[in-house]
């Protein structure tokens, strides 16, 4: 009998990305609404993704076994 397949959480799937040398890349919190309390320093700062750390990234990898 075949061996099941294993599910992505999609709601990671949707957040992560690895990159080419197995990295995770994700995007910033905080930069969807209420920008008027926002510094324009804090807004700009919150531009672009960050790599996750080590562990964040152990936890990352179990939720998203195909990566």
């Amino acid at each position: 009998m075949a061996q099941m397949k294993m599910k992505t959480k999609k709601a990671a799937a949707k957040r992560y990305r690895v990159t080419g040398n197995g990295k995770i890349k994700v995007g910033r919190k905080g930069k969807r609404h209420i920008f008027t309390n926002k510094s324009r320093k804090r807004k700009r700062n919150l531009r672009g993704t960050r790599l996750l750390r080590p562990a964040e990234a152990a936890v990352a990898m179990t939720l998203l076994p195909y990566a």
